[in-house]
């Protein structure tokens, strides 16, 4: 482990992957009341993660930045929804680190800049509007590659970071948060059912499909609940990328035994609504409901369709009574103070 005096940031080596520590841990795993059917919620939240106004793409973070400072790059390129939380904390990540950061973001440029626009200019990053709709991912995708190009020919040592940080690397964040997960679940004497989350580009979902079959491997079978994942983008639903072969991957390159089985990947594909980023009649009731139930935030497009799942998936009856659940908040509070007209 070492320290940088200049910058307080811890550099560490985990399972033989570099590692510098981004993110306050671990979060808390919280009660929250009674649901449909009696089952009893918990929150997981890992909307205080703290860097950059918190959010699950810190975790990613930690290891891709690991990566990037062990590479010797100079800069960081990501690329995202023109409100892309996983952009704003690249941006943060950046400025802890001494990095510059250019972000590759859909829309065009706004008169004002807001949201997590407007914290991604206060951390430093560079904008660039693409004019791309925030479901055209293969777009975003090839003006992120193309910007990695041009600076390259400039001279500088680009780490370029796909949508949402969901690689092997990146996803090697929520095998650590699993782990975390069982040891709170068995710190409270809790057996949860299941862990519900959101997913789209699928770097979250991976490494906890990672994480459950690395302690399936390892016997650890007292706390095994299944995963849910509420899929939030057609490419999820559809089965790209396949997280299966994105989780192996990420137990592969940690050296982690475990194998990932078909039957560990379930998506639900109800609470999508119209595409992408799309806010749904369900989302913003669920928005409702977090705020007065549990004094939550959530993100209408994103986090909020995860919480409109589990509560339609509770109200049909899938937990029995007094079955614990836990859901993942991920964060997006930034994006909550956009005026969408």
């Amino acid at each position: 482990m070492a320290v940088d005096p200049n910058r307080r940031v811890v550099t560490e080596i985990w399972q033989g992957q570099p590692r510098v520590r981004l993110a306050t841990l671990p979060t808390h795993l919280e009660r929250g009341p009674v649901l449909a059917g009696q089952s009893l919620l918990w929150v997981k939240r890992d909307d205080l993660t703290g860097l950059g106004m918190g959010g699950n793409k810190a975790r990613k973070l930690e290891f891709l930045c690991g990566a990037a400072v062990a590479s010797g790059a100079d800069c960081l390129i990501t690329v995202g929804a023109g409100q892309s939380n996983h952009c704003r904390m690249t941006a943060a990540a950046g400025a802890l680190l001494g990095l510059e950061v250019h972000l590759v973001l859909a829309g065009d440029r706004p008169a004002v800049l807001e949201g997590n626009q407007l914290l991604s200019e206060r951390f430093g990053a560079h904008q660039h509007f693409t004019g791309a709709g925030p479901a055209e991912w293969g777009l975003l995708e090839i003006a992120r590659e193309d910007l990695t190009e041009e600076l390259q020919a400039q001279g500088l040592k680009p780490y370029s970071i796909p949508i949402g940080g969901s690689t092997a690397v990146g996803a090697l964040g929520y095998i650590v948060a699993y782990q975390e997960i069982v040891e709170q679940a068995v710190a409270l004497n809790l057996s949860p059912k299941s862990i519900v989350f959101t997913s789209s580009s699928g770097g979250t979902h991976a490494g906890l499909v990672a994480g459950r079959a690395h302690m399936r491997a390892l016997g650890r079978t007292e706390v095994l609940p299944n995963l849910l994942a509420i899929g939030v983008a057609k490419g999820v639903v559809a089965g790209f990328p396949s997280v299966k072969e994105l989780a192996q991957e990420s137990l592969a390159i940690a050296g982690l035994p475990g194998e990932v089985l078909d039957e560990d990947i379930e998506v639900d594909a109800r609470w999508l609504g119209k595409d992408y980023a799309i806010p749904t009649d369900a989302s913003q009731a669920a928005i409702t409901w977090a705020a007065h139930n549990g004094a939550w935030v959530l993100d209408d497009v994103y986090t909020a369709k995860g919480m409109a799942g589990l509560l339609g998936n509770a109200t049909q009856g899938r937990w029995a009574s007094g079955e614990d659940v836990i859901f993942i908040h991920t964060g997006g509070s930034p994006e909550v103070f956009v005026r969408h007209d």
